[in-house]
């Protein structure tokens, strides 16, 4: 595990998303709430922030970061059968959030996954991607190709 004992504690931010592609049909089920396993968003959301908070534990040698917020967020299009997700992490610490952001989007799109493959196993995850990152002595960094 790298030291990050001298490192100073600043606040630091990611955001993370990634994109799931499916039927229209299927994305119409789950921005209706149709779907038979409940509130796919809702438990998608919570799953990915409950996973940030466990990336320690998912990630070898990824340090245990005490999390200030994790947010999850959608953004659907139905005419596409695309659905958006980003999640943003922020910390106080001496060592990035990064990985925590591409967790809590990975870990919603799997759970999406999860509660729709009944009518749909042709999902695709794809993307997963750190857009934004702040803080820390690398200062900022942003993905050219992506909106802020």
């Amino acid at each position: 595990m790298v030291d990050v004992g001298a490192k100073p504690v600043t606040r630091r931010e990611a955001v993370a998303r990634c994109t799931i592609h499916m039927q229209p049909e299927t994305l119409a089920a789950i921005t209706g709430g149709t779907l038979k396993k409940g509130d796919t968003l809702a438990t998608a959301r919570l799953a990915g922030i409950m996973a940030a908070k466990r990336t320690f534990d998912l990630i070898p040698l990824c340090h245990q970061i005490p999390l200030e917020t994790v947010k999850v967020d959608f953004r659907s299009e139905l005419d596409g059968g695309r659905l958006h997700i980003e999640s943003r992490a922020v910390t106080q610490a001496r060592t990035g959030v990064e990985m925590e952001a591409m967790v809590a989007a990975s870990v919603a799109a799997l759970t999406i996954y999860d509660m729709a493959k009944a009518i749909d196993r042709g999902m695709v995850i794809e993307d997963v991607r750190l857009v934004m990152k702040s803080g820390g002595r690398s200062g900022t960094y942003r993905r050219h190709s992506e909106p802020a």
